[in-house]
């Protein structure tokens, strides 16, 4: 038996606390240590999920004897400072999505992490969801044909509150980077970078990205629509469509969900899968798995295609 593999999570916002409950239901790994900037946030989290290291500043939780990797689950701004922590002390980090702030930073922490021989990768659990396993499959057997068009959305109403982190600046608020990461992902792992991007950004009370739509263009001619909004509830669908079949996929696309594949002339084919959790255990699986088998990134989610896409949601906020 492999023994689990220890976590230190650094942060204990919603996400942190998401991951932690998702690892309880995966033996692949166990949260032996968080961290914080404040005590009492510390204890509260390790006392919600029986973490026995409790750290007052992220510099003592990286330098944890017990902690073998580190999941940075700060707020975006803090992204780089952290994995940097991390990959300082000699661990290997998991980095919560958006990767970082911009591409330059992530390729910062890749050149870090490949200077320093350690793993690193991008929290994109989407990535490893059970219903995207098999469109991959679908994908690589050729059953959609030559991929014409990947459309997605991302749309959540968030109450008009400058402090809260989706419209704070200083947070690193906005529609893209905490939501619109998901639809321009989805589209990197279809169809790869794009050679043309066109985008409307609308922005929020606060100066952020409220509201964005992209357009990409692809070199053999393929286009992905995407959108991303901090006003509304939209459906949060995806599809991909070919030549010879599209896929549908059910709200919310970006969590464990279903899909339809169906064929030019209509017949459909239903892919359902029974789930338990919230989806980020087979990321940390998948950490777990690598470190295993002593890989430095992961095939599924790789540290250049992380910062292609950073790049890309770069090109979509610059000033035009």
């Amino acid at each position: 038996m492999t023994e689990p593999l220890r976590w230190g999570v650094m942060g204990t916002g919603g996400i942190a606390d998401t991951f932690a409950a998702d690892l309880e239901l995966t033996d692949s790994g166990v949260v032996v240590a968080v961290g914080s900037r404040r005590m009492d946030s510390a204890d509260r989290f390790g006392d919600r999920f029986g973490v026995p290291n409790r750290h007052a500043s992220y510099e003592e939780l990286v330098v944890d004897p017990d902690v073998e990797v580190v999941y940075v689950a700060t707020p975006h701004p803090f992204h780089h400072a952290g994995a940097q922590l991390a990959l300082g002390a000699g661990k290997p980090a998991l980095v919560e999505k958006a990767f970082t702030m911009n591409a330059a930073e992530a390729r910062d922490l890749v050149a870090s992490a490949r200077a320093g021989g350690l793993f690193l990768m991008e929290a994109m659990w989407t990535r490893f969801l059970p219903h995207i396993a098999q469109i991959r499959g679908l994908l690589a057997d050729g059953v959609l044909g030559e991929i014409v068009t990947v459309t997605a959305d991302h749309g959540q109403w968030f109450a008009r509150d400058p402090e809260f982190r989706l419209f704070a600046p200083a947070l690193g608020g906005g529609a893209l980077l905490d939501l619109g990461v998901y639809p321009v992902s989805f589209a990197s792992m279809v169809l790869g970078p794009p050679e043309r991007i066109v985008s409307v950004v609308t922005p929020a009370f606060t100066g952020v990205d409220g509201q964005t739509s992209m357009l990409f263009g692809y070199a053999g001619g393929a286009q992905a629509v995407l959108t991303c909004t901090l006003s509304a509830r939209s459906p949060t669908r995806a599809a991909i469509v070919g030549t010879e079949a599209r896929i549908e996929i059910d709200g919310d696309f970006y969590a464990p969900t279903s899909f339809t594949l169906i064929s030019r002339d209509g017949e459909q084919t239903r892919f359902d899968a029974p789930h338990e959790g919230r989806g980020l255990r087979h990321e940390a699986d998948e950490v777990a798995r690598c470190l295993r088998e002593g890989l430095l990134e992961s095939p599924l989610m790789p540290l250049d295609e992380t910062v292609s896409i950073m790049a890309t949601m770069d090109a979509v906020l610059a000033p035009r």
